[in-house]
């Protein structure tokens, strides 16, 4: 892939970083808002008498309405543009948010899980396509990497403030308060934010390094949605989310009960060894952009320097395989905070791969295909992890279930890496 070079300077600016800081934000308050619902699970299923069947009723609302969602919100961006399309899904989210504290039965929260899935898809696409917009290609991983790791901060976020809360107040204050955080952030946005031609704060240095550090193919006509599938680029990204995202869910969800039934982790007390691997993915997600961006600077092309760090990634995943040996829960730790940190990495690159294969007028809508792809895996992919973990436990051997798990974990990513490499062999992005 060609790309210009940046005119040389030492003052560009550095208002693009202050963007990245929004964006940041506004996927600290996603994750923090979707989730409450977890850390309210205890309480509000002795308040309303929710079976554990109700409370998977409602995960799933959340889940598939979020596949949706992407879909329909990544079409909506690339539509209407970033300021209106980012402020429009973030109000819809808090709302939807909000909205949780007039439920009263399982039925009125899945109503509730519904629209937030729907809003929060819009984080994603919103924010790849912001990133396309105000940064360099030999930037943008690191932009990505450093607001992707808003995740980790809002699950941690969400653990300090949920408690302090309902110590205060009662649940329903919970879903008022943090829904409401959005309004705040949407505050900053409409007043700091817009794309860098109309944006009068930015410099004509920073502008200047901006416009010229972008990919050659910004222009020619709007690709029609249902034409993105015919695209190999499409599928690659398609692959990249679709078969790697459910093997996160599984780290977030199955992490507990797997540390809780191997090495008999007391899951009442709070629990450092879980909040390290989920730490970790900040780590991660910081890192796998920094190197890309590394590789690109030093002349690397671009596309073989993404894919270059991906492969590393998979390779490195394979060490995950291991844990079947391990008995000593702090080396258990360190080998999933590895893995989790790595995956952080693989989706950092993935989601800047859009940005580098598309132009910027269908980089949302990209993003949407690709997000809804690791939603429909994060559906299916746990009704393989709970047979198989009832087979084993019925024998006797979840541990066992659980080391099947790891090495399904370990390989898929580079059976990932060889798909999205036979896909994108001709090292060329999309032209429109």
């Amino acid at each position: 892939m060609t790309t210009s070079r940046p005119p040389k300077t030492t003052t560009t600016g550095i208002y693009r970083w202050g963007i990245v800081v929004l964006l940041f934000t506004a996927t600290t308050i996603n994750y923090l808002d979707r989730q409450i619902i977890g850390l309210l699970k205890p309480l509000l299923e002795i308040e309303f008498s929710w079976t554990e069947s109700d409370f998977a009723r409602i995960v799933i609302a959340f889940t598939a309405a979020y596949a949706v969602g992407l879909l329909a919100m990544g079409w909506f961006v690339d539509k209407v543009g970033t300021k209106i399309g980012y402020a429009v899904t973030i109000v819809w989210w808090s709302v939807a948010g909000m909205l949780h504290a007039l439920a009263r039965s399982a039925f009125g929260f899945a109503v509730a899980r519904v629209g937030l899935g729907l809003g929060e898809a819009g984080n994603y696409p919103a924010a790849v396509k912001t990133v396309a917009e105000w940064f360099p290609q030999k930037e943008r991983a690191l932009a990505t990497g450093l607001f992707n790791a808003g995740t980790s901060v809002g699950v941690v976020v969400a653990l300090l403030i949920v408690p302090w809360i309902l110590s205060h107040y009662g649940w329903q204050e919970v879903f008022w308060i943090t829904g409401a955080l959005g309004f705040v952030w949407l505050i900053f946005w409409i007043i700091f934010y817009d794309v860098p031609a109309r944006q009068k704060r930015l410099s004509a240095a920073e502008r200047a390094y901006i416009t010229a550090g972008r990919d050659l193919v910004e222009s020619g006509a709007t690709v029609r949605w249902t034409h993105l599938f015919r695209y190999p680029q499409t599928w690659a990204l398609i692959v990249g989310k679709g078969l790697i995202d459910p093997i996160y869910w599984f780290f977030l969800f199955w992490l507990p009960s797997y540390f809780s039934s191997t090495f008999n982790l007391d899951l009442k007390k709070p629990s450092l060894e879980l909040m390290l691997i989920y730490l970790a993915t900040t780590v991660g997600s910081i890192g796998g952009g920094y190197l890309s961006s590394q590789l690109i600077r030093r002349g690397w092309r671009v596309l073989r320097a993404r894919k270059t760090v991906l492969l590393g990634i998979a390779l490195l995943e394979i060490s995950v395989i291991s844990i079947q040996f391990v008995t000593d829960v702090w080396v258990a730790v360190g080998l999933i905070s590895l893995a989790v940190a790595l995956h952080q990495a693989w989706a950092t690159n993935i989601f800047t791969l859009a940005s580098d294969l598309f132009p910027r007028q269908t980089v949302s809508s990209v993003v949407g295909i690709a997000g809804m792809a690791g939603s429909v895996g994060g559906i299916f992919f746990p009704l393989l992890v709970g047979t198989l973990l009832d087979n084993y436990k019925a024998v006797g051997n979840l541990t066992g279930g659980y080391n099947v798990l790891f090495t399904i974990c370990g390989c898929t990513y580079l059976t990932a890496w060889l798909l999205i490499h036979s896909l994108t062999r001709r090292d060329r992005p999309v032209v429109t």
